[in-house]
């Protein structure tokens, strides 16, 4: 799939999420409509069990919707199988999370090189990509350390590289400042700028934190599973 800088890179129409059932039935998600164009750095914000995290793993492909139609590059994705869904998710998805989710045993280098491995890429090939990466991020020098050897914004640098080494079209950044301190937080967020400003990339930040939302150009409220209001930043954050 590729896509045009003024194109739809996903779009939610009228997306439910149901979980459970009789009095156990939860509504995650009711009848959410919304579009995200390629390029864009979105925030979707919004309290514990507002629906955002729910948005995201549908975005991500980890979930699919109860109801409605989730497509990618104008694509629907209902009825996918989930080997489908994690192709998509493998050529078109970067994760970033909170955790970092990083190997424990395994330098910076390694790390990420982990979604190349996936792919089949060769040996060099992969060293050289996952080097850039690293470049990108500020951390050419720590390629050979451990996440223990690595400071928590470190290793988030990391996982931001792991995150864009494929070139994915979209970026998701679930809570990526949440184990972070307030100084390496606008750090991360202004790298964050960067890679979008810089590379292009799609970022789609989920937070429940104001502050960083104002980094994004535009952000989705979501409350009680609906989307509450969209709007525009006039002046996101400059931290770069």
């Amino acid at each position: 799939m590729t896509t045009t800088a003024s194109s739809k890179l996903v779009e939610f129409r009228a997306v439910s999420k149901v979980y459970g059932t009789g009095d156990a039935k939860i509504t995650a998600l009711d009848r959410v409509n919304f579009s995200i164009r390629s390029g864009e750095f979105v925030a979707i914000v919004g309290a514990s069990g507002s629906g955002k995290s729910t948005a995201m793993n549908i975005l991500g492909c980890l979930d699919i919707p109860t109801a409605g139609d989730y497509l990618i590059a104008g694509v629907s994705t209902s009825g996918y199988s989930r080997q489908q869904r994690t192709l998509l998710r493998r050529h078109l998805v970067g994760f970033v999370f909170q955790g970092f989710h990083l190997l424990p045993r395994t330098t910076a280098l390694e790390n990420v090189e982990l979604p190349l491995i996936y792919r089949g890429i060769a040996r060099a090939k992969r060293r050289t990509l996952a080097i850039e990466a690293l470049d990108r991020v500020g951390l050419k020098a720590r390629e050979d350390h451990t996440p223990q050897q690595l400071s928590g914004g470190q290793q988030q640098r990391v996982a931001i590289a792991r995150a864009i080494v494929t070139n994915p079209e979209i970026i998701l950044a679930d809570e990526p400042t949440g184990n972070l301190d307030s100084k390496t937080s606008v750090e991360i967020m202004a790298l964050f700028k960067r890679l979008n400003s810089e590379l292009g990339a799609t970022v789609v930040m989920i937070t429940h934190d104001t502050a960083m939302a104002n980094y994004a150009r535009r952000v989705l409220r979501f409350s009680d599973g609906h989307l509450e209001a969209q709007y525009l930043k006039r002046h996101s954050c400059n931290a770069d």
